[in-house]
């Protein structure tokens, strides 16, 4: 796949997740998420929890036309890089709040509402090979885009060993017309252990493939790891609290549209390790 239309899938991929996700804020979805940041930043009492989460949506939405306006030569690079270094910094610092963390399970690193929160660290680096390719090398771009998919899949995919985990997503796992058959062989709690399994071992082996330029380890554990991210965006349609008629997407909508933000970095990945134009990173060292 030549560069053009790498950059096209991605910037489809993050205008459509970020405008659509920036729209359910906007409606009013998932005013838990919102009351977070509201105590977080102490404005709660200052700001209303409905206005805050408008004005959230509202800068998720400018992001999501910062792509097209920026690829479109319209809007100056650096201003939408500032636009959206701060929207994700905003979410972002959230993460050092205990209430991220499930206190019940011994805190750090054990994640509660910050599985949603951790996501955010894959926009930039998309952002950053979308608008500054030829400020970096392609080994950078390639690590940017690698380390945001191995911190959500090793990290995730490890607390799925863990009871409060393998509980929580037995209510997805069951509705879906894929992964259903697992609790068919196996317990609740094993069936959990072989997802966190596969989405470590090959988050794992993608590192090694790109360390030790491997282009069919490469190849075989992106496509691993996309399934997984694909997989994720069928919970949209099968489980009942993903959708909503008044704000397009509910908390689940909202959490499982963010792992369109991966596939785009998979892609990515895959672009500049076994493409034609990645023959320079899979270059033998001198």
């Amino acid at each position: 796949m030549n560069l053009k239309y790498t950059n096209l899938i991605v910037l489809i991929l993050m205008s459509f997740s970020l405008l659509i996700l920036g729209l359910s804020f906007t409606l009013g979805a998932n005013p838990a998420a919102v009351k977070e940041f509201s105590t977080f930043y102490n404005v709660t009492g200052l700001v209303p929890t409905r206005t805050l989460g408008f004005v959230f949506g509202v800068g998720l939405c400018f992001m999501a036309m910062s792509f097209l306006l920026t690829y479109m030569e319209v809007m100056d690079t650096k201003v939408s890089f500032l636009l959206v270094t701060i929207v994700c910094v905003f979410v972002l610092l959230t993460l050092v709040s205990p209430s991220r963390w499930l206190a019940s399970e011994g805190g750090f690193p054990v994640i509660g509402s910050g599985q949603g929160i951790i996501k955010y660290f894959a926009i930039l680096p998309v952002f950053t090979f979308l608008f500054y390719k030829d400020k970096f090398k392609d080994n950078c771009h390639t690590a940017l885009n690698y380390l945001p998919v191995a911190m959500v899949l090793i990290w995730i995919g490890g607390v799925k060993f863990m009871e409060f985990e393998a509980k929580a997503i037995v209510k997805l796992v069951e509705t879906s017309p894929f992964m259903s058959w697992m609790y068919e062989v196996f317990s609740v709690q094993m069936a959990s252990n072989v997802i966190g399994f596969f989405d470590i071992t090959f988050a794992f082996l993608l590192g090694v493939g790109i360390i030790f330029r491997q282009q069919r380890l490469i190849l075989f554990s992106a496509l691993a790891c996309f399934s997984v991210f694909l997989m994720t965006q069928t919970f949209m349609f099968s489980a009942e609290a993903a959708l909503s008629d008044e704000t397009l997407l509910n908390r689940l909508g909202q959490f499982v549209i963010k792992d369109l933000w991966f596939i785009a970095n998979l892609v990515i990945v895959l672009h500049l390790t076994t493409s034609k134009e990645g023959k320079v990173f899979m270059a033998k060292r001198a």
